[in-house]
């Protein structure tokens, strides 16, 4: 999901990726409150092509489509809870939680956040910009990725891993301009909203390696949904 301080080595194990159903269930069941047509739900629709991405089962996507949008008895409300913080070394963190037991919830992550420092609403996130952030590849040859963003809308580009391009639009204008990107010889690979730091800390090895382990207990709580953190690299 929204972690953006992940290094590129991929979680394989059966539990990760049943950790990573769990969260894309969640967002599509919430998404699906706004409606179970991806067609007319901007957001429902990101949240099928990212659990397309990760190869969850189609029975799995329709479910919680169903559930989210009071289709079945059995229905579940989520909470979204948003939480700032600093991870050890004074690296600023923010954390979105979707839970159904807030009590719950609010006790793990002040026990997660004992190695770091809980803060207010507002502590960090003035320095974090909010954008939608598209990855995509190239699809046809000799396609510009600087042609390609200000034909689609895009506010900004850089490039991210293994020849693919990150286009950072407005968060409004996110799902316009991951619909414009085919046409312009792109191929979406995924699609989300989320926040990137304006000033990235850059840390020694051993720092790095204290903070990604911090950064990976807050992602594998149940009720963890994104986790952002102003970290270089």
């Amino acid at each position: 999901m929204g972690a953006q301080w992940k290094t590129k080595i991929k979680e394989t194990t059966a539990a990760a990726k049943g950790r990573i159903f769990t969260k894309l269930s969640k967002e599509i069941m919430v998404a699906a409150r706004a409606g179970a047509d991806p067609d007319m739900n901007p957001r429902l629709r990101m949240a099928i092509e990212q659990a397309k991405k990760a190869s969850m089962p189609k029975d799995t996507v329709e479910r919680a489509i169903k559930k989210g949008a009071g289709l079945l008895d059995e229905g579940v409300s989520y909470e979204k809870l948003t939480y700032e913080g600093f991870a050890p070394h004074r690296v600023p963190v923010i954390v979105e939680c979707l839970t159904d037991n807030v009590n719950r919830t609010v006790t793990s992550i002040r026990m997660l956040f004992r190695k770091g420092q809980l803060g207010t609403s507002g502590s960090v996130s003035w320095d974090f910009d909010y954008l939608g952030m598209i990855e995509a590849t190239p699809q046809t040859p000799g396609a510009d990725p600087e042609a390609a963003a200000i034909e689609a809308g895009a506010r900004d580009l850089e490039p991210a891993e293994s020849g693919a391009t990150l286009f950072l639009t407005d968060p409004t204008e996110m799902d316009a301009v991951a619909r414009a990107l085919p046409a312009h010889g792109f191929a979406v690979q995924s699609a989300q909203l989320g926040y990137r730091p304006k000033n990235p800390m850059t840390l020694g090895d051993v720092e790095r390696v204290e903070v990604e382990a911090f950064l990976e207990a807050v992602d594998a709580d149940d009720d963890v949904q994104n986790v952002y953190a102003g970290l270089a690299g």
